[in-house]
């Protein structure tokens, strides 16, 4: 109770315009959405990131002032992550089928995520500081800020380089599991999890009950393998 009195507190006393945007941006983004028959393209996140990018250009807002008022947003990762445990549990025993297969998936895709974004960052000559930030993008937001943290990179970039990564996954991989002729939603969902994180798994629950789920699953998994992979990874291009 005394949490939920300080968390009201500031909100009613901190100045809310950029929360009041961001939420804003998010509805039209959700509108665009369903106006164009739920389009993989056109994802709201990325279109509400559009709006608020050209909000803050437009006005000459610089990100720490936007962060200062939509920061609440940010806090609230971490419970809607905790959240997908109640989908996950609803699907617990095909999880419990699917154990072995789930665990090499994991560890493929996460181990692919992590070096290749290191490999082709390092043979351009990024800096250490930048394949620090770099190493947990695959990550859910508050673990891959964690981890960069940890590494010497910037939260900043990491934050951007995360929330591209789950733009990119969410709008590519319906079409490309259709292309790919990939029929089974577990496998649908968890590789979305494990590739793009949050917004790939809000994806998936748009498509299908038993791929939210699995991508529920994925991203958590991969958060934790990443939190142990990406320093490994990162000291071989060190």
């Amino acid at each position: 109770m005394r949490e939920f009195t300080e968390i009201w507190s500031y909100l009613a006393t901190a100045p809310l315009t950029w929360l009041a945007a961001t939420l804003a941006a998010y509805v039209a983004g959700d509108a665009a959405f369903r106006a164009a028959g739920r389009r993989p393209a056109v994802n709201p996140v990325l279109v509400a990131a559009a709006l608020l990018a050209a909000l803050l250009w437009a006005t000459g807002t610089p990100y720490a002032d936007y962060f200062e008022g939509a920061q609440f947003v940010h806090f609230l990762l971490g419970p809607a992550t905790v959240a997908l445990a109640v989908p996950l549990w609803q699907q617990r025993a095909v999880v419990r089928r699917a154990a072995l297969p789930l665990a090499a998936a994991l560890a493929a895709g996460s181990a692919t995520a992590v070096l290749t974004a290191l490999g082709l960052a390092a043979a351009l000559g990024a800096s250490p500081a930048t394949l620090a930030a770099l190493a947990p993008k695959s990550a859910t937001a508050p673990v891959a800020i964690g981890i960069a943290e940890r590494l010497g990179g910037s939260p900043t970039l990491t934050a951007v380089l995360v929330i591209l990564t789950g733009i990119i996954g969410a709008v590519a991989v319906t079409p490309l599991f259709n292309a790919l002729g990939l029929r089974d939603w577990r496998a649908r969902g968890f590789a979305t999890g494990v590739a793009a994180h949050g917004i790939g798994t809000a994806r998936a629950f748009q498509v299908n009950d038993t791929a939210g789920s699995f991508a529920g699953l994925g991203m958590a998994m991969n958060a934790v393998l990443t939190a142990v992979l990406a320093p490994l990874a990162l000291a071989l291009f060190g």
